[in-house]
């Protein structure tokens, strides 16, 4: 008997040195290839970060895979449930970070970093009007989902946030600072970061936005919107206790969360997007797009739709 849910996203990663990278990407890309695991998968001398879908069975075997890795014994596996693999292929490759801060003097989470809290810890630190909370994603990512009076991040990428930091947040150097991301990988190098900026109160959310959503007792309070998420799931819910929709329609302005890729395939530009304005704009961000002869939301919805 099927179960509602058959499949499984695991989320993880760890700072931790990593020998001869090139050889562990292929010997990691051989175990999950065997085990029939879906993913994006990021090696680094500074460590590994990924994030995979495949069944229950494949999941725990590579959980207990890694965990059997003493540099992975005690690194820590965030889970969601799915109907169906996550990802359309396995990509594995070597980068010089496992996230891209891309600064001329690396930051080293396992020197320097912030204070790390737990999801009650962190929801009690909220309730402190006096400090700020800042974003630790991309702009598009806030923009469907953050927490309640947290500052928007004027980004695109992560490394754009250092000069950010320097531009905008220099008034609140001396103030209680909270960082968050979705899984807490890139506040381990933000909180660094704004240490050495000259920050002096730096904490950060331990496990990020999915480990604080799952949480029994938190539940997710003050989070408004979903947390986007680098899969096919494309968003998922995080406040168990009321749904607010924070995001707006590229088109129209109206609510919404959901993001839509712009049918033309030269431009595949993300946006959010309500079911009355992508078939009003045939699932395009532009007028050019909507006339591009290869529009793909025209060759679906004629019945011509081909891979």
């Amino acid at each position: 008997m099927c179960t509602k849910n058959p499949y499984r996203v695991l989320l993880y990663y760890k700072y931790v040195p990593i020998d001869n990278t090139e050889t562990f990407k292929e010997e990691h890309r051989t175990l999950c290839e065997q085990l029939g695991l879906r993913g994006r998968i990021i090696v680094a001398a500074e460590g590994i970060n990924g994030t995979v879908s495949g069944t229950k069975a494949q999941t725990d075997a590579y959980v207990k895979a890694l965990h059997a890795d003493p540099r992975f014994a005690d690194m820590p596996f965030k889970i969601d449930e799915a109907t169906e693999h996550a990802f359309p292929k396995l990509k594995v490759k070597v980068k010089r970070e496992i996230v891209n801060l891309n600064l001329s003097d690396d930051i080293d989470p396992n020197i320097l970093s912030g204070k790390r809290l737990s999801p009650e810890q962190f929801y009690e630190a909220l309730q402190d009007d006096d400090c700020i909370v800042i974003d630790g994603r991309n702009d598009y990512e806030y923009d469907i989902g953050h927490f309640r009076g947290a500052i928007r991040p004027n980004v695109k990428t992560f490394r754009e946030f250092p000069d950010w930091i320097r531009e905008n947040l220099q008034p609140y150097k001396h103030k209680k600072v909270l960082t968050y991301c979705t899984g807490g990988i890139r506040c381990e190098k933000l909180s660094g970061l704004l240490l050495r900026e000259g920050f002096t109160d730096v904490s950060q959310l331990d496990g990020g936005i999915v480990t604080y959503g799952k949480h029994p007792e938190v539940q997710g309070k003050r989070y408004d919107g979903k947390c986007y998420v680098f899969d096919n799931r494309i968003s998922v819910p995080v406040n168990q206790t009321e749904d607010v929709v924070v995001g707006k329609c590229y088109h129209c302005g109206k609510p919404e969360d959901r993001y839509v890729n712009c049918a033309n395939p030269e431009c595949h530009l993300q946006h959010i997007c309500c079911d009355a304005c992508e078939r009003k704009y045939r699932r395009s961000c532009s007028d050019a797009c909507r006339a591009h002869p290869r529009n793909r939301y025209e060759l679906e919805t004629s019945g011509h739709a081909h891979s």
